[in-house]
């Protein structure tokens, strides 16, 4: 984690989405240092976990993580969002090695994590599928939808992280975790800095989909 911030500031020129970038780095750094199931090495293993980014359009976080942890050269940073660069102001699955989907439009990652995890149940995997998702991503019908399918179908090796730093215009009443614990979902709410609560969080033993609210206060 040290180096993290100092790769996040070799890259520049997308300032308006550094803070939404930001507020992921700490769920980032616990996911690919102590919890999923996946290296360079194993990228295209079906026994894999999955991570899907669905809060695509602030990527600066995840490359960071991705860099340091060897899926892609540390060097592209500097150069990220030129022409030739495979890294884009959201990431691209065909261009980035270990990059599960191609994101940034909101309401789309959790509905294809849905169909990722449903895949692994029915092809034997004992790979599991985590997805991260803005709190303002909850607003699209499409979000809806996946919450209540998860939940009928028991998707249980779904994990769905969402970063809360209050950016959503509409919410829920009673709170994040109260719109996935009324469809049936196990959740749990943490202080999205906390590496510790964040890894004990992710790590919970669970036998119906779960949702991790991150809690981030801007400073």
């Amino acid at each position: 984690m040290q180096r993290i911030p100092e790769l996040f500031a070799r890259m520049t020129g997308d300032e308006k989405h550094e803070w939404a970038a930001a507020s992921t780095i700490d769920v980032l750094w616990v996911l690919y240092d102590r919890v999923l199931n996946v290296t360079p090495a194993t990228v295209d293993d079906p026994g894999r976990d999955r991570f899907l980014l669905s809060k695509g359009h602030g990527p600066m976080a995840y490359y960071a993580v991705l860099a340091e942890k060897g899926f892609i050269e540390e060097s592209t940073l500097d150069d990220w969002t030129s022409w030739d660069s495979p890294l884009g102001q959201h990431p691209d699955r065909v261009l980035v090695r270990g990059v599960e989907i191609s994101s940034g439009s909101l309401g789309h990652g959790l509905p294809i994590a849905v169909g990722t995890a449903l895949g692994q149940r029915i092809g034997g995997s004992a790979g599991r599928t985590f997805v991260l998702v803005g709190d303002g991503e909850l607003d699209e019908g499409s979000n809806h939808e996946a919450i209540a399918v998860a939940a009928r179908l028991n998707v249980a090796n779904l994990t769905t992280i969402v970063i809360d730093n209050q950016s959503a215009v509409h919410g829920w009443p009673g709170g994040i975790a109260r719109r996935f614990a009324v469809e049936g979902w196990q959740t749990a709410e943490v202080d999205g800095r906390d590496h510790d609560a964040l890894f004990t969080a992710l790590t919970t033993p669970h036998d119906r989909p779960h949702a991790v609210v991150a809690k981030i206060e801007r400073s």
